[in-house]
């Protein structure tokens, strides 16, 4: 198949990562909603928080005290792998 005739239009099968539905694109382009949750994608309003770096809940201050030991109580005998 000769890609470069003008009749011809590649096309994807897609599924909407809304509602789920199948539908289908011209090859390589972006979009991911079908034509009816597009238009609602465009209703809802947007975003108002800047994203930030994804971080866990709770104290982040963690202190470790050094302790000397045995090496054996850190490399016990046997692996664990």
């Amino acid at each position: 198949m000769n890609t470069e005739d003008p009749e011809v239009i590649q096309l994807e099968l897609k599924y909407c990562e809304r509602c789920g539905a199948l539908w289908l694109r011209l090859r390589g382009a972006q979009e991911i909603y079908c034509a009816p949750c597009d238009l609602e994608m465009l209703d809802l309003p947007s975003p108002r928080r800047v994203t930030s770096r994804p971080r866990l809940p709770g104290n982040h201050k963690i202190e470790i005290k050094a302790q000397a030991g045995e090496p054996s109580v850190y490399c016990g005998k046997g692996g664990t792998a």
